[in-house]
């Protein structure tokens, strides 16, 4: 994860903006006066779900939080990125090691002296009997236990502070760190009688602890509803969605070998790793996220995905390629269509696989008792798609002509996103076969809008956020003009205020500056935008002539500009719908003035809206005023106009 990536992560645009206006909820978003020009109506609009912001008003721009703080705070880029990085506590690469935030580096200090002290407990306390036993059970290694660090919390509420006091730390350096909890009399441990598991970052440092229950042992009352897993709270280095356990340890097999193993539980890692199966790491029986994907794929972008035989492995899987599909770059590809019309579709720049252990059995297990079984499942793993396509297809009861009806519109927006036609072509004959539909009629359902599609077979939940760390059609449009001289050309005439990422913004303008120094542009930039460029410049491109580059770059331009006239409809549309339902009759009541004619002398009311033809998205917002101003009509007024645009 880059250092922008990180500080979009830990930083969230409406506190941060809450601090310089008052916000005021309008459906998904938010609303204010514009801190950047005079008004009496709210034209600023924050969008949590993409964490950007858009003036529509007078100055017609808007961004991320990187945008906000350089037109706020009236300053650069990188001093943007500077403050923002204090915000959210990152050290920015380059900067000496010396220069840590010293509150991460006191809570590097507690972890790695309490790892000491729960090894130490796990070797030599009589207590930790139990503990032992578990694992001579598991077949662990002396070596392994030793190096992965395993260790024993005491079945004591005070074991670890008692003893790190003694050290010189602190009550409120344990409860920093997420391994103390502060009760009505004071500070005690978080970890009690449990089996720990150092959980270091990707640098091998202690950034927090996972802590296993104990068969068969009581953990004060009520221990039956004691989790089997609990981990260090998050902290300010402790973020459980962002670190991938035994990272460390495997991140140069997994450079080297070209592939990662996804398990799930941290005795998979160590199994593996104790069978010299060094590019295995875990995600620590969560469902894979797009942060720990960002942090991997410096390493890799061929992945396997191991999981348990079961539904509740499938969903984890299908919600961790969800992550991956977000966080993995998208390569673009010429692909004719039906009509032989060339169009760029975008393919994921990843190779993903799945392996599916046998049925009641674990990697832990597997390769315990047979090594050689489990390189064989890593070898045999199937395509995510080939997976997907299997997982569907068994959650449907494909004798009802409604489930095969549900199994078509799930499947056939994943088959027309193929862009080889001739793997289309198989999937299609596999799904012609499980639906029981000739392949001619399929075809027509896969020359529908994918989008639309996707939306009637996967409705999004309304509070799910939607991922802004990047923007990629902005960085096609980067690197098109990076990569191929003609579109550069064309580039020198783009308004910077195209790109509303702050750091693509700042890229450019960077770029048009030095376009006609004749240095290299690579030299010319600060560390932040220098390891932006890197990504940008890597990304795969079609092999374009010049005028096919020229197209490409104005073809995703153009897309781009739709997709934010979209944007402020909607949200244009979000706002009159509220207006409506907290103003209605004035609303109604001005369309009414407006169209006898009856001059108004305080201008637009206090909805914003001074308009008689009302542009409303919501249809039951419309029908609403509609009705109402056909029953005043009927009343003696004329007719009002409601115009619905959808």
């Amino acid at each position: 994860m880059t250092d922008l990536d990180e500080i979009k992560q830990r930083v969230d645009i409406v506190d941060l903006i809450s601090q310089y206006v008052t916000l005021r909820r309008a459906g998904r978003g938010y609303v204010a006066l514009c801190p950047f020009h005079a008004e009496k109506t709210p034209s600023f609009h924050v969008d949590p779900a993409r964490q950007s912001w858009h003036c529509f008003g007078a100055c017609g721009t808007g961004g991320d939080i990187f945008g906000f703080v350089m037109r706020k705070e009236g300053v650069e880029f990188k001093d943007a990125l500077r403050m923002l990085a204090e915000r959210a506590g990152v050290t920015l690469s380059g900067r000496a090691e010396s220069r840590q935030d010293p509150r991460h580096a006191r809570i590097y200090e507690v972890n790695e002296a309490a790892a000491s002290f729960y090894a130490a407990q796990l070797a030599e306390s009589d207590a930790a009997a139990t503990a032992r036993a578990y694992l001579e059970e598991r077949r662990l290694a002396a070596d392994s236990v030793e190096r992965f660090q395993l260790g024993y919390a005491p079945n004591a509420w005070d074991g670890l502070l008692r003893h790190l006091e003694g050290r010189g730390f602190t009550a409120a350096d344990l409860l920093a760190a997420g391994i103390a909890i502060e009760g009505e009399r004071g500070a005690y441990d978080r970890f009690r009688h449990r089996l720990m598991f150092p959980i270091r970052d990707e640098r091998g440092r202690v950034a927090g602890f996972g802590g296993r229950l104990l068969p068969g042992e009581a953990v004060g009352a009520g221990s039956g509803q004691q989790p089997k897993y609990i981990n260090t709270s998050q902290t300010a280095v402790f973020d459980k969605g962002a670190i991938l356990y035994g990272l460390h340890l495997a991140k140069e097999a997994i450079r080297q070998q070209g592939r990662a193993v996804i398990v799930e539980g941290y005795m998979d890692v160590i199994a593996a790793h104790e069978h010299e199966i060094t590019n295995v790491i875990a995600s620590m029986g969560t469902a894979l996220t797009e942060r720990q994907v960002l942090l991997l794929k410096r390493y890799t972008r061929n992945l396997v995905l191991a999981l348990d035989a079961d539904e509740a492995g499938s969903e984890g899987m299908l919600r961790g390629f969800e992550a991956i599909d977000e966080a993995i770059e998208h390569t673009s590809v010429p692909v004719p269509n039906w009509r032989g019309v060339i169009r760029m579709q975008q393919t994921l720049d990843a190779d993903v696989r799945v392996m599916v252990m046998p049925p009641g059995r674990d990697p832990d297990d597997v390769i315990r008792d047979d090594p050689a079984q489990f390189h064989d499942l890593v070898e045999r793993a199937v395509p995510f798609i080939d997976f997907r396509f299997d997982a569907i297809v068994a959650r449907h009861d494909l004798a009802e002509p409604r489930e095969r009806s549900a199994v078509v519109a799930t499947l056939a927006p994943m088959i027309a996103a193929i862009p080889d036609r001739v793997v289309q072509a198989h999937y299609l004959q596999r799904l012609s076969r499980v639906a029981q539909i000739d392949e001619a009629t399929l075809r027509m359902e896969l020359r529908q809008p994918v989008k639309k599609q996707r939306a009637a077979a996967n409705p999004a939940p309304p509070s799910q956020r939607v991922s802004a760390s990047r923007d990629k059609r902005e960085e096609f449009c980067l690197a098109l003009l990076f990569r191929y001289p003609a579109a550069a050309a064309e580039g020198l005439a783009i308004d910077a205020d195209f790109f509303h990422h702050s750091e693509n913004r700042a890229l450019f303008e960077a770029w048009i500056g030095w376009a006609d120094s004749g240095e290299p542009f690579e030299g010319s930039l600060t560390p932040g935008l220098r390891s932006h460029y890197e990504r940008i410049a890597s990304l795969t491109l079609p092999a374009f002539d010049d005028d096919a580059a020229v197209q490409a770059l104005r073809d995703a331009m153009w897309g781009i500009e739709q997709q934010r006239l979209r944007l402020a409809k909607r949200v244009s549309a979000a706002a009159v719908a509220e207006a409506v339902q907290d103003n209605g009759e004035a609303i109604v009541e001005r369309a009414l003035q407006a169209l006898q004619g009856t001059p108004t002398e305080e201008g637009p009311d206090e909805s914003g809206f001074d308009s008689a033809a009302i542009v409303i998205d919501d249809m039951e917002a419309g029908r609403k005023v509609h009705q109402r101003i056909l029953e005043k009509r009927d009343a003696g007024h004329p007719a009002g106009e409601v115009v619905n645009e959808r």
